[in-house]
């Protein structure tokens, strides 16, 4: 089968692409407007090859979809009628119960539960949770990331992976530099807690590299466990203490790179992709791109020239990308 591009809507969320000065503007705009946000991502989709979205946090997320379109049902069929779909959600820190608290797991399990409903009714199958952020090193008194704190967050991985199973919805997690699933040991600890009926990954080849890790490895390590993969490229690992607070991710851009910039080896990666479960998607993640046509169309060509290069060496016919 061939694979379909998809995106995360934060590709579209840099404020020159909407001609504002700053994040916060492009949020209060699109606050307001949240009609016109949405039919100019879309309207933009449609001048490259990607037709799969993943929703992430304002105001690309999915409370903005609602505002929009007045239901999953009708921006189902708005995105349909585009020959477009979601594939997934994010959940952001900003807009869930935070899991560090052990009396929030009925408002996790909660939240979850809502946004599997609306993930089926839009016919996607994801979504993707990370595990909580490390506090900056160096911070007293130190926060360990020990077997303990691994224990909990897979109690709360296996509530809510069921809560959502309910649904027809799968739960994956996301390997998001400084959180708690940052390093491989950090992600092979948690997928060795969890039970995989119910516990998906969502490596990213990115924020595993920023780590010091190999994402290629990470990858055929837990094959049978990836459902979805974030393709973005790395300049280099991050060799300093970041401070762990709101800027965190701002001060993680310049180490992150557009397709084949960078130093992850795609040609190891899109052949451990072609194994996964996830292998029918190929999501490629560009943080807040200025001009998210030209970026789009260059992060597919990358990804197509490795698929096509991972298919003549195991001899089968070059996959034609769904259009």
């Amino acid at each position: 089968m061939s694979p379909r591009f998809a995106t995360d809507v934060v590709t579209f969320h840099h404020p020159g692409f909407w001609d504002r000065d700053s994040a916060d503007a492009v949020r209060a705009w699109a606050a307001d407007r949240p009609d016109r946000f949405w039919g100019r991502v879309l309207d933009t989709l449609a001048e490259t090859e990607v037709t799969g979205i993943e929703l992430t946090f304002a105001p690309g997320n999915i409370d903005s979809a609602l505002r929009a379109f007045g239901s999953a049902e009708a921006f189902r069929r708005e995105l349909a009628g585009r020959g477009l779909a979601v594939v997934s959600a994010f959940v952001a820190d900003s807009d869930a119960p935070d899991w560090r608290h052990g009396g929030n797991l009925s408002a996790i399990v909660a939240d979850a539960e809502r946004r599997a409903a609306f993930l089926a009714e839009v016919g996607a199958e994801v979504l993707v949770a990370g595990l909580p952020m490390r506090t900056t090193y160096g911070t007293r008194p130190p926060f360990f990331v020990d077997a303990a704190y691994m224990n909990r967050m897979a109690d709360i991985a296996h509530a809510v992976g069921e809560a959502v199973s309910r649904s027809g919805v799968r739960l994956a997690f996301h390997t998001e530099s400084h959180s708690t699933l940052w390093y491989e040991r950090d992600i092979d600890l948690f997928m060795a807690l969890t039970d995989p009926r119910y516990v998906w990954l969502c490596p990213d080849s990115c924020h595993i590299a920023l780590g010091g890790g190999d994402p290629v490895a990470v990858a055929r390590r837990h094959t049978p466990r990836i459902t979805l993969a974030h393709w973005k490229d790395a300049v280099a690992p991050i060799d300093v203490h970041l401070t762990v607070d709101d800027t965190v991710y701002s001060r993680q851009q310049p180490y992150m790179a557009e397709l084949g910039r960078g130093i992850v080896d795609w040609d190891g990666w899109a052949d451990a992709m072609s194994r996964t479960p996830g292998a029918d998607t190929v999501l490629i993640e560009l943080d807040e791109a200025a001009d998210p046509v030209v970026a789009l169309r260059a992060g597919t060509a990358v990804a197509k020239r490795v698929l096509a290069a991972q298919f003549a060496v195991s001899g089968l016919r070059e996959p034609q990308v769904d259009q």
